[in-house]
């Protein structure tokens, strides 16, 4: 059944194998073949999870993972819709823009089996793994999407994390773009990954406490007062688009990194009006071009988008999209090292002030027309 998802929509489906898949689109969906699945078998996965005492986290384990398909040729490759019914994609022809459905080699899964005897703080992988296809196009970008169709992923991302939040089992929710294979991507077609977690994470925990105290000590959300700091300075502000903005921020752990955040306190994309939500998306999608003119590349790059967790209310998180580049090239770009993980302390060889400059710099992003 199709639904209405503000001014977008939507139509769920169950695989052969048993496996959710949503579409969504910016007009109606149309279906023109069977739904399919690369093997008609359930998928069998047995997640689990181990407390590592010393760091205070949880680390994932999933040997299932080990077969998933790795840099497969253009002509087998799994996200583009199905051409050859005897040898089926993970998506149907028609007309649709966006697809999700639950990945088939997940590290986490709300049917994680009880695992066992084991060692002391084991227990099941719960939680939910999917894959969002931005498009049916494998050559394309995210950034080649229109401002409406990057509207839309961000509207999905929202989606998502309200339908995972109504499972009750749900705490946390992290979609995410790994882009390129020096970031460890296995399929080339544009897409991206969410992960649900039963728990909330080391990195949005601390966020949490840090954005409490902020507003307790302050009496505003911490997003406020940076965002009319980030103005009244100018100097690392890459483009603001009124409801929306990107910034290096002054704390940059790495070199160019972008934030991209609404300009009104929100904790949550669902939280955005529309027209809030259209402004995020062509500050985002002016960002990752920016990123990509810099060095006249397809420019690698992690971008993991910040939400409250839902476990419950959280009005002094500060939502927003942090991308991360990645280029191999002495004195440009920075990748983890001894201190980074050993530490976690972060070294940057370029202030932020200087990045965002360069990167304002750069002809042919979304502010200029292109």
């Amino acid at each position: 059944m199709t639904t209405t998802l503000t001014e977008y929509h939507t139509a769920d489906f169950v695989k052969p194998d048993g496996r959710n898949l949503t579409l969504y689109g910016l007009n109606p969906i149309r279906v023109d073949s069977d739904i399919p699945s690369p093997s008609p078998d359930p998928v069998d996965a047995r997640p689990l999870m181990r407390w590592h005492p010393v760091r205070g986290e949880w680390v994932m384990y999933a040997a299932h993972r080990m077969g998933r398909t790795f840099l497969p040729p253009p002509e087998y490759n799994p996200l583009a819709p199905t051409r050859d019914p005897e040898h089926p994609t993970e998506l149907p022809r028609g007309n649709y823009d966006i697809a999700v459905f639950d990945n088939r080699f997940p590290s986490l899964t709300l049917a994680a089996p009880d695992p066992g005897a084991g060692p002391a703080g084991t227990r099941a992988g719960v939680g939910a793994c999917e894959v969002v296809v931005f498009s049916q196009d494998a050559r394309g970008r995210l950034s080649d999407l229109t401002d409406e169709q990057v509207s839309l992923l961000l509207a999905v991302w929202a989606d998502r994390t309200t339908r995972l939040a109504g499972t009750g089992r749900i705490q946390s929710v992290l979609p995410f773009e790994n882009r390129g294979v020096e970031v460890g991507v296995t399929l080339h077609h544009p897409h991206g990954q969410i992960y649900a977690y039963d728990h909330v994470p080391p990195v949005a925990a601390r966020a949490t406490a840090q954005m409490d105290a902020y507003q307790a000590q302050h009496g505003r959300p911490w997003l406020a007062d940076f965002v009319q700091e980030e103005r009244a300075s100018s100097a690392r502000i890459i483009h603001d688009d009124g409801q929306a903005l990107s910034v290096v921020p002054p704390f940059a752990r790495y070199t160019y990194e972008t934030w991209v955040l609404p300009a009104r306190p929100a904790s949550l994309l669902s939280e955005l009006s529309d027209e809030e939500r259209l402004s995020l998306a062509r500050v985002l999608k002016d960002a990752l071009l920016r990123l990509d003119g810099l060095f006249g590349v397809r420019m690698p790059y992690l971008m993991t988008v910040h939400q409250a967790p839902v476990d419950a209310p959280h009005p002094s998180f500060p939502l927003h999209i942090e991308i991360y580049p990645y280029l191999r090239a002495p004195g440009r770009m920075k990748y983890l090292a001894g201190t980074e993980q050993g530490a976690g302390e972060f070294a940057n060889d370029k202030f932020p002030e200087v990045a965002a400059q360069e990167l304002r710099a750069v002809p042919g992003g979304a502010g200029d027309g292109l």
